[in-house]
């Protein structure tokens, strides 16, 4: 379920800046802020994936065997 989310008190300038790199990528500014928002949500989440392989798997697994692991992770 989608919900809305409203910042106050945005700098002019900083909103300007948003909207011309949004304007650079062809999207608007609300998309451009929401692809921000899912890109900081998925950070959060690698790094908590990391977190919990560090707290449970040997820090000594390959490459592989981490992307083993994401891919299964992801896949439920």
């Amino acid at each position: 379920m989608a919900v809305a989310i409203q910042i106050k008190d945005v700098p002019e300038e900083v909103r300007d800046a948003l909207a011309a790199r949004a304007e650079a990528r062809g999207q608007s500014t609300q998309a451009y802020l929401r692809s921000l928002l899912e890109r900081e949500y998925q950070a959060q989440r690698n790094r908590q994936l990391l977190e919990a392989l560090a707290r449970h798997r040997s820090l000594t697994m390959t490459a592989e065997e981490v992307a083993t692991v994401i891919h299964a992770d992801r896949d439920g």
